[in-house]
């Protein structure tokens, strides 16, 4: 038997589903409170709003100022955070298994108080506009965001999770406020907590705190995104070229999601892969090079990113394709299978002995299955991949017709779109 330990799942009256993991070996326990909203719930005139509400959140209630919000959670040695992506919104504490009232009670207080001050919101728009400028100041971390726009195109997931300077600015209590009150919901709520609790008081708790929040959520329809090939540059006088190479995936619940794991970990996505041996250790052509995949609920993309010299990108580019080239013309061998079953595997174990990682698990595998996905389910769908599911995986979607190149630099258009085509 691997490391699971008890889980247990109780919906509140108002829709809240209540998840946790009991670790009795632990003195902590991380918590937190998932929404299911993110950028990709958003529309052109929304955008942005998820993402500044999780700001607003920590920036008081009628009973906590944003001091005595981070004050709470410092004075007995916790920790308190939150991250919006395109399909969640999470606000998360990790704290001493003793202090979890404290915990509910800040994160209940902040879903259900929260002030959304005009003062607060004015200065807080402030301070994502920097964040803003940070992002386009790192071109690095930008070109994810200018590749997701173009790869996505019009739908909804190629929106920005910070939003636009624009929208940003036209942003007020009332636009916030109304986006909240429909959105953030008992039944678009998922409360995990793993660590050392009981789940029966965990539940006491949080009907105690999140009972009066309003339950029921209007029901939004989403269109599967349409991929095609296209080709972008952002022209900076920049001493590298940061470029993405992008091609459509499985989804975060697709049955070819275990092999799309296993086939981006041989490609791109450790140091001993096949992208970084050959083009920074054998060739030194960059010194970052990886592959990366972004599963969402009903589609998924996997991602090869550079950074190299212009005078490079022709050689880089060529390396790239070939092993996308590989990865459909040639079988893994057993060998080769074993190793790469075993990292994920190894990555997938080591992960289970955070508290943070267990609570974020219990998230995932509720908003995309709808129960809770064992370890050992896991271990069992990564070992029967066969090296044949890896190869036919990879000539599907390593297809020219829907492969989008994006690139920020001292580059046009024109010479990644001809080498796009030489290839």
């Amino acid at each position: 038997m691997l490391w699971e330990l008890m889980v247990n799942r109780t919906v509140l009256n108002n829709g809240i589903s209540v998840i946790s993991e009991e670790i009795d070996h632990v003195r902590s326990v991380s918590i937190g409170v998932w929404v299911r909203c993110g950028s990709c719930h958003e529309d052109s005139h929304t955008n942005g709003t998820a993402h500044f509400i999780e700001h607003m959140l920590f920036k008081g209630t009628e009973r906590r100022s944003a001091f005595d919000i981070a004050w709470a959670i410092d004075s007995v040695g916790g920790v308190m955070n939150a991250f919006t992506g395109k399909e969640l919104t999470a606000f998360y504490i990790k704290i001493p298994d003793y202090h979890l009232p404290l915990a509910i009670d800040i994160l209940a207080d902040i879903f259900n108080n929260s002030c959304f001050d005009g003062k607060e919101i004015e200065k807080e728009k402030s301070v994502i506009f920097q964040e803003i400028y940070m992002l386009e100041d790192s071109p690095d971390e930008y070109i994810h965001d200018f590749f997701d726009g173009i790869f996505w195109d019009s739908h909804p997931l190629g929106l920005p999770i910070l939003g636009t300077k624009k929208r940003l600015a036209e942003m007020n209590r009332v636009s916030l406020s109304q986006f909240f009150r429909s959105r953030y919901r008992g039944e678009n709520l998922i409360l995990t907590a793993a660590g050392n609790l009981k789940h029966d008081e965990l539940v006491d708790l949080a009907a105690a705190a999140f009972g009066a929040l309003s339950g029921e959520v209007a029901e939004e329809a989403f269109c599967t995104p349409v991929i095609s090939s296209r080709t972008a540059v952002l022209e900076k006088d920049l001493e590298q070229v940061h470029m993405v190479i992008g091609a459509p995936a499985p989804s975060a619940i697709s049955s070819k999601r275990h092999a799309s794991m296993l086939m981006n970990a041989v490609l791109g996505g450790a140091m001993s892969s096949r992208l970084f041996q050959e083009i920074r250790e054998k060739r030194g052509l960059a010194y970052e090079i990886q592959s990366y995949l972004t599963p969402y609920t009903n589609a998924g993309m996997l991602g090869v990113y550079v950074g190299t010299d212009h005078v490079k990108i022709p050689e880089v580019m060529r390396l790239i394709l070939e092993a996308f080239g590989r990865l459909e013309d040639e079988l893994l061998d057993e060998k080769g299978l074993l190793a790469v079953k075993e990292m994920i595997k190894g990555n997938f174990l080591l992960s289970m002995e955070s508290t943070d990682n267990r609570m974020t698990r219990l998230a995932r595998n509720e908003v995309y299955f709808k129960r809770h996905v064992s370890a050992e389910e896991v271990i069992a769908d990564l070992e029967a991949v066969s090296g044949e599911d890896i190869r036919k995986l990879a000539a599907e979607i390593f297809d020219p017709s829907v492969l989008s190149v994006a690139a920020i630099g001292r580059i046009k258009e024109e010479e990644i779109a001809c080498l796009m085509h030489r290839m």
